[in-house]
């Protein structure tokens, strides 16, 4: 039996976090294993490696992708975007600022998917409510709980200052469907 060829490997380009980068990577490396392994950009977790966590959110081209489902050589000539390059030097992006002032995180685990993820849908512009954002933001799983900050976080960024209130708490809460309708209840209306 003759020998077995080795793995072909594929020279690509990409621009990581403004940076240029020529690598030489196997046909089946992941973008998350990439980044991780090869450059040692930690920041993009690893969760699920299935994509239904949302830990591994980057963005490529300023839309929000699920690093551990796409492969390296698909984005040969990208730009990728991955946590550590959101801030600007010492000034922050606008929704780690908001982030760390709604205490948006616990563990912080899911907090550089959660932030990839959230630029991504601000560049799509959809979100015109708490409720969009909650919605929009949905892929991206918080074990701790933390869903309530971080949705006040993205929608102080995206929609504007708040508090915002969700409409569908509020329905819920009109039609006595909520355990503790007092948590939920908008602003404006009286206890």
């Amino acid at each position: 039996m003759p020998p077995l060829a080795p793995p072909s490997r594929h020279d690509i380009q990409l621009r990581i976090n403004g940076m240029p980068h020529a690598l030489e990577v196997e046909s089946w490396t992941p973008l998350l294993d990439l980044l991780r392994d090869h450059l040692d950009l930690t920041g993009t977790k690893k969760g699920c490696d299935h994509g239904q966590c949302g830990a591994c959110t980057v963005l490529v081209g300023g839309v929000r992708v699920l690093s551990c489902l796409t492969l390296a050589v698909m984005h040969d000539g990208g730009e990728v975007t991955t946590v550590e390059g959101l801030a600007q030097g010492d000034d922050l992006h606008p929704l780690q600022q908001a982030f760390m002032e709604h205490d948006a995180f616990q563990c912080g685990y899911c907090t550089p998917g959660q932030l990839c993820s959230a630029v991504g849908l601000a560049n799509e512009g959809h979100a015109k409510s708490l409720d969009d954002v909650r919605e929009l933001m949905s892929g991206n799983l918080c074990r701790c709980g933390a869903y309530a900050q971080i949705a006040q976080a993205v929608a102080q960024v995206v929609i504007g200052p708040g508090p915002h209130a969700s409409e569908v708490a509020r329905t819920a809460w009109i039609a006595g469907t909520t355990v503790n309708a007092r948590a939920v209840r908008a602003p404006e209306e009286p206890a």
